[in-house]
């Protein structure tokens, strides 16, 4: 029983050519495409393409008009903590008077006492 040969070059490289051969066979053997079945191909990328942009556009507005709702909302929100916060400062102004009024009156009524 002999040993292990260890391939010398010409043997590595004349078959790693037939190797490159048996592959490129296998390829020329393989039946090519139809033409109609390219252009169907063709047409559903492009029917998919077209559907993947509409979508797009749809997801687009859909996106713009929910920032124009938040952006009302964030809006109506402003405004109505102005409008309560005007009230308050209202409210404060008139409380404010209320409570003069009540003090001034108390002055009075201790200056009639002492007389």
């Amino acid at each position: 029983m002999a040993g292990y040969k260890e391939p010398g070059f010409q043997e590595r490289v004349s078959a790693a050519q037939a190797s490159r051969e048996a592959a490129l066979a296998k390829l020329r053997a393989k039946p090519k495409p139809d033409d109609s079945e390219v252009a169907e191909r063709i047409a559903r990328a492009a029917a998919k393409a077209a559907a993947k942009a509409e979508a797009d556009a749809e997801k687009r507005a859909a996106q713009a008009l929910a920032r124009e709702a938040a952006a009302a909302a964030k809006l109506e929100a402003i405004r109505a903590a102005e409008a309560a916060l005007a009230e308050a400062e209202l409210g404060k102004v008139q409380s404010e008077a209320d409570r003069k009024a009540a003090r001034d009156a108390k002055y009075a009524a201790r200056k009639q006492r002492k007389r």
